[in-house]
C-alpha cells in the first residue's frame, strides 16, 4: 500500500497542492491515494524528491525514511 497520504498529511499538504505538483487533477491523485488507480513512475519519483525519501518507503518496500545517496555519474 501506498504511504502517500500519511506522508501529505504529515506535511500538511492538501490533495490539491500534491496534485498540482504532479501536473494532474484532484480528484485523480484522491484515486491514486485511496488505491482506485495506480502511480506512474514518474509521479512516484517526484514525490519521493518532494517527500525528501525513497520510492521503496512510499511503496511500503522498507520502513527507512531516510532517501538513498544520489548515484554518482561518470562523466
Amino acid at each position: 500500500m501506498l504511504r502517500i497520504r500519511e506522508l501529505r498529511e504529515d506535511n500538511d499538504k492538501k490533495q490539491v497542492e500534491i496534485a498540482n505538483l504532479l501536473g494532474i487533477q484532484q480528484n485523480s491523485y484522491s484515486q491514486i491515494e485511496s488505491g482506485k488507480n495506480t502511480i506512474q513512475i514518474d509521479h512516484l519519483i517526484k514525490l519521493a524528491s518532494f517527500y525528501n525519501t525513497s520510492t521503496d518507503y512510499i511503496l511500503g518496500l522498507t520502513d527507512e525514511t531516510k532517501p538513498y545517496p544520489k548515484s554518482k555519474t561518470s562523466n
